[in-house]
């Protein structure tokens, strides 16, 4: 089972849905997944209980802050990306997850620190 994927789509359909907050399970790639999308703006809040992740969604003037996530390296076929090739989500709009040797980082951290990696997952 694709962990990463269930995260997301979780997210997801508790934005659609219009709930407060959401519980993933653990795994440290998800918390820090989720750490990131915080710290992104993305999400009111991360906290760890009993092996489960309560992710905290966040609402702009009542919409949701992420329109739509889409996961791209799936455990059936993988997507490397050189820094060079390094996609741009709505034109710079949304973010890129990507899984590098230094850990999970946006597109634009990866540009500038000149690293390539696995794209997990677009957001917008």
């Amino acid at each position: 089972m694709d962990i990463v994927a269930d995260a997301l789509i979780r997210i997801k359909n508790g934005y659609q849905i219009g709930k407060q907050s959401v519980v993933v399970r653990y795994s440290k790639l998800i918390f820090n997944l989720m750490q990131l999308l915080k710290d992104e703006g993305f999400l009111e809040g991360v906290q760890c209980k009993d092996r489960e992740i309560v992710v905290t969604l966040k609402y702009i003037t009542r919409k949701p802050a992420i329109s739509d996530i889409k996961r791209i390296s799936k455990p059936s076929l993988r997507i490397y990306k050189r820094v060079a090739d390094l996609p741009y989500v709505l034109s710079g709009l949304g973010i890129a997850i990507i899984s590098t040797p230094r850990g999970l980082m946006t597109d634009k951290q990866a540009r500038k620190n000149k690293i390539g990696g696995e794209v997990l997952a677009f957001v917008w």
